[in-house]
């Protein structure tokens, strides 16, 4: 082995770590993603870690303004911007996601330059998060994908790096395929459910990482809510809000109460059902159901519970 090849190596290694922390500056909540890290003294802008979602990943340059080989995937979807300071290239911070992603298994499925890509039409449609955790120059940007089939596992993965004034940034998209869980409690369970134990746990109330903004997906389940309570007009309920550990427990303990009272909010403005029945609370992560150690355990950790006083 070669002396140059040996010190290429060395400065990747150094590059990209893959500390298990998360660095001082990072937003709250965030992580690097196992086995992929990031590039040396960035910090993380922005994140979003979904149990279920769905991402686009391109794996041919734009053909006539239009995709050519668009993958629209469905599973575990993590999406991970970083900035860092002036100092480094886009084809620096970019080779080395590259690499460190090559040694984690992953296969080259598209590598290219702004308009080798398709320019900014590609800009427009590739998968990233918004300003300012992210920041994509049309007219300037790397972008590279790969596929990892490893011990039962597919997934894909993504980079573009791009610049903003001095300032480097680069999003990492893992997707994980997986088929959907039926996270649906109907009415019907959930009154078994208080009956029997007196609370239920309900997975099918979604927020974006770190909001109290109900998304639309939740609808279905704000639905069999309604019903419930609707079923019931003596029925009185406290919504419990819960998360998982990460971030500090000042943050988690508002976030579990700003989004209980979000679930309540909505109940009374979209059902019209009477804000005496509804009581908000929210524990943050002090009511676990599963070790947080683990992204499993700490999906089953964040939830909207019905408790019957």
């Amino acid at each position: 082995m070669s002396r140059s090849y040996l010190v290429a190596a060395l400065a990747i290694v150094i590059a990209l770590s893959t500390p298990a922390w998360a660095e001082k500056g990072d937003v709250a909540g965030s992580k690097d993603f196992p086995g992929i890290g990031r590039f040396a003294g960035s910090v993380i802008t922005g994140y979003s870690a979904k149990d279920f979602d769905a991402a686009v990943i391109e794996a041919a340059p734009f053909k006539d303004g239009k995709p050519a080989d668009m993958h629209k995937l469905e599973g575990r979807v993590t999406r991970i911007a970083y900035k860092t300071a002036a100092g480094p290239s886009i084809v620096e911070v970019s080779r080395n996601f590259e690499q460190q992603l090559l040694k984690a298994g992953y296969k080259p499925l598209l590598k290219c330059d702004t308009d080798e890509c398709g320019g900014t039409g590609f800009v427009e449609k590739i998968d990233v998060l918004p300003i300012p955790q992210m920041w994509v120059d049309g007219f300037n940007f790397h972008y590279f994908s790969a596929r990892n089939q490893q011990n039962g596992q597919d997934s894909y993965a993504s980079v573009v790096v791009s610049k903003n004034n001095d300032e480097i940034y680069a999003e990492l998209v893992v997707v994980q395929l997986k088929s959907m869980d039926n996270k649906m409690v109907d009415a019907a369970a959930m009154a078994k459910g208080l009956g029997d134990k007196g609370h239920i746990a309900l997975y099918g109330i979604y927020f974006d990482t770190d909001q109290t903004t109900l998304k639309a997906e939740s609808r279905p389940t704000l639905d069999e809510i309604a019903k419930l309570l609707k079923s019931q007009p003596k029925l009185t309920v406290y919504i419990v809000g819960h998360t998982d550990n990460q971030g500090g427990f000042d943050h988690n303990m508002a976030l579990s109460r700003g989004r209980a009272q979000s679930v309540a909010a909505d109940l009374v403005a979209h059902y019209g059902i009477d804000k005496a029945r509804l009581k908000t609370a929210g524990v943050g992560f002090l009511a676990p159901v599963a070790s947080n150690e683990s992204d499993a355990g700490r999906a089953l950790n964040r939830r909207t519970e019905l408790v019957e006083p």
